[in-house]
Parts: C-alpha cells; structure tokens; sequence
C-alpha cells in the first residue's frame, strides 16, 4: 500500500507571511523537495520572481508565521482583532 503524500497540495498554492519576508509578503509554492521525513517548498514572491528560498513546508501550518491564501494588510488586521476578541 503506497503511502500517504503529506502535503499534496503544496505547489501552487499561494500564502502570506506575517512579517514582510525578503522585503515581500505574499509568496508561492513552485517547487517541493522531499527529503526522508522532511517537506521542503520553494518559495518565489509574487512581485519579485527573484526572491526565492526553500523552507520546511511544516513552517506554513505556524499561523503565527504564514496564512493561507495572498491577505491584504486590512484583512490580517481585522483576522487578529478578532483573534484577540475571542481570547480568554
């Protein structure tokens, strides 16, 4: 039985950087690398096809690191007032 792909849906997909990463924010996955039980995604901002590096794709599930998706300044203001309303 083959074993399960983690991460199947890594390249292409698109993502958000909560602190401005190599001057950008926004970036996507063009590439993937496995090695052993690591998961590696290469990473090219969107605005700047020049600025590239791998990290450990387990790094995109931190939310306090990235979001899924390409998120304006005033849509990850307002997900992190309403993170702070609901905190207890």
């Amino acid at each position: 039985m083959a074993r399960k792909q983690k991460f199947p849906y890594l390249v292409g997909s698109k993502w958000t950087a909560q602190q401005t990463t190599w001057g950008w924010r926004h970036f996507q996955v063009v590439n993937r690398k496995n090695e052993g039980r690591w998961v590696f995604a290469e990473m090219v901002a969107a605005c700047d096809p020049t600025v590239r590096f791998w990290l450990n794709a387990q790094q995109l599930k931190d939310r306090s690191l990235w979001q899924a998706g390409w998120q304006s300044l005033q849509e990850q203001n307002q997900e992190d007032s309403l993170e702070d309303s609901f905190e207890f």
